[in-house]
């Protein structure tokens, strides 16, 4: 996903590329364990995610440019 300012929350990206439904999910995704950036596991939901990084949730992976 292409975004347009320096950075964006993992939080909003996970919303943005529809890997959740809403904000109270991402939470849980996260807090859980279940989202790794860049091959680790990140708990917090205001990571910032710059141009490079990659999300995975599951066996999707997305790329932050």
């Amino acid at each position: 996903m292409k975004i347009d300012t320096e950075y964006l929350k993992l939080d909003s990206f996970l919303k943005a590329v529809n890997a959740v439904s809403s904000g109270g999910e991402a939470k849980i995704l996260i807090t859980d364990g279940q989202v790794k950036v860049n091959g680790e596991v990140e708990t917090r939901r205001g990571r910032k995610l710059y141009p490079g990084d990659k999300v995975a949730v599951g066996a999707k992976t997305f790329a932050v440019e």
